[in-house]
């Protein structure tokens, strides 16, 4: 029987002490939750705010293993492997009080599988939930599946009770701008309380003394305020008047004059994500471009544009070193990472020019790239370099940077030719990203792939890499996978992001590469 028990016991006694020590952190970042609603959106600062509030079944600590969370211990049912077995933590309340137990568990699984759920892609593989007692879950899938633990890293547990009382049994429909109770209120297990929020200008937590992980984490931290400043300068200077003490994604043209400020440091690590270019590669006709067709549709305007666009310079001129220039969209340390295919093709102007004519686009064409300019590092810097590269190739790009609430909705309507996007993998594993952003767009699959990509076979083996259980087997599919988008030239990756935290030096609190910040862990210096 595979069995998976991970328990935190250990360090609990070197923990309990520093409990005692309390303090406010005043925390900033460029961009706020998009909602509180904890399964309408997939999306990085949105669950960062939520790992606050809510608890997982499991989670990723800052070292990015595997905890148990509101799971002690799961493992592959023993006389079925389809059936996974969670034993649920005994004696955990939420916040307003309601006591947790498998009903919560299995009702907050499928509120996150419904149709508004941007969860739901991490869930496909499920048949069913069901409570076999009032601590023990059984999670039946349609086929084995090996990943399923990986999957629950960001799925926030929610007590049915709140969620029944205040109509909110369904997530919200970001795409459609509903407005729930959810969006702006929160009942969670986790660490902190909501105590008033205001989105986008600031949210106040207190720590949860009833916090069943008050023993065995650090909790030092008793009053949590965040504010997120869109205005990278502005952000540098609140850090450094001491309005804040520590700052999330520092601006690399500032990392070395924080570094070197009196009472601050930096703290940094790889990033668990790939910033990129996407593409509408199906529709008969674009949007915003000046031709009476699709030349993104053209293989070979791809492969221009990919020539075009020089992740190096864009690393020096752009990113000031902090940027690792990327050939696919899986960082290192994510399991089917190929170094060959993240080898990025040097930039060839002459080439590139010739693929244009030989598509017949020799004099070019105008198209509209959109872009975030408050959620990637200097993202909006990125597609203002990209549009001089592209000039050179004669594609003329009229350049909207906007906030990450109206990119993200407008691109869940469909409504981009030419986008940017940044993509990380919390699974660990290259099936979460054929899952989103390459399988056909359908179902409960292929939800942020808005490119119009479909493969028969690329979508065959997203399914079965998601089942098979032969580890060499499996990695073979993810291998072809790869190899086959990567021919086809389905996005034009940028680079693997780097991340800067700076802070106060007399906090210990090291990156974690999923850029969630899990502030239970954080202490204090003497």
């Amino acid at each position: 029987m595979l069995r998976k028990t991970l328990l935190v016991t250990a360090v609990a006694a070197a923990m309990v002490a520093s409990a005692a020590h309390a303090e406010t952190l005043r925390w900033t970042r460029s961009a706020d939750s998009l909602t509180m609603d904890p399964h309408s959106q997939n999306e990085g600062p949105t669950h960062s705010v939520n790992h606050q509030i809510f608890d997982t079944l499991i989670y990723q600590d800052m070292d990015v293993e595997y905890q148990p969370g509101l799971a002690t211990e799961w493992f592959v049912h023993g006389d079925d492997p389809h059936i996974w077995v969670f034993k649920i933590r005994e004696g955990v309340t939420f916040h307003e009080g309601q006591g947790l137990t498998a009903d919560d568990v299995v009702f907050s699984l499928n509120r996150a599988r419904h149709e508004h759920a941007d969860m739901r892609g991490l869930l496909t593989s499920i048949k069913e939930v069901r409570a076999e007692d009032d601590y023990t879950v059984h999670v039946e899938t349609h086929d084995p599946n090996p990943l399923l633990p990986n999957n629950l890293t960001n799925l926030f547990i929610m007590s049915r009770e709140w969620a029944e009382e205040h109509g909110v049994e369904e997530p919200q429909n970001y795409a459609a701008g509903e407005e729930t109770h959810a969006v702006r209120n929160a009942n969670g297990t986790g660490p902190f309380r909501v105590v008033s929020r205001e989105p986008d200008v600031r949210t106040v937590f207190e720590r949860n003394d009833d916090y069943w992980g008050i023993d065995h984490y650090p909790m030092e931290i008793t009053a949590l305020i965040f504010t997120p400043i869109e205005s990278a300068a502005t952000r540098v200077a609140a850090l450094l008047s001491g309005e804040v003490d520590l700052l999330q994604e520092t601006p690399v043209q500032d990392i070395e004059r924080l570094g070197n400020a009196p009472g601050l440091k930096n703290e940094q690590g790889a990033e668990n994500r790939t910033i990129f270019l996407g593409m509408d590669l199906a529709s008969a006709e674009l949007r915003s471009a000046d031709t009476d067709d699709n030349p993104f549709a053209d293989r070979r305007v791809r492969e221009a544009i990919d020539l075009a666009v020089d992740q190096g310079t864009i690393r020096t001129a752009v990113m000031r070193g902090n940027s690792e220039p990327a050939g696919m969209i899986a960082p290192p340390f994510v399991n089917g990472y190929s170094a060959e295919l993240d080898e990025v093709v040097p930039s060839d102007m002459t080439r590139a020019n010739e693929l244009m004519a030989e598509a017949g686009y020799g004099d070019g064409f105008r198209v509209t790239l959109q872009c975030p300019n408050d959620r990637y590092v200097n993202d909006e810097q990125i597609c203002q370099a990209v549009v001089s590269m592209l000039a050179r190739i004669g594609i003329t790009v009229d350049l909207i940077a906007q906030t990450r609430s109206l990119h993200f909705a407008e691109l869940a309507r469909e409504e981009y030719d030419f986008y940017m996007l940044g993509w990380g993998v919390p699974t660990m594993d290259s099936e979460y990203v054929f899952n989103y952003l390459y399988h056909t767009k359908e179902g409960d699959r292929g939800s942020w792939n808005f490119t119009g990509y479909s493969d028969e076979r690329v979508d065959e083996l997203t399914v079965a890499m998601g089942q098979e259980t032969d580890e060499e087997t499996r990695n073979e599919m993810i291998s072809e996978a790869w190899q086959i988008v990567h021919d086809e030239i389905v996005y034009i990756p940028i680079h693997h992001q780097m991340l800067t935290w700076s802070m106060r030096d007399d906090i210990d609190f090291k990156v974690q590469s999923e850029n969630t910040p899990h502030f239970k862990y954080l202490k204090f210096n003497d």
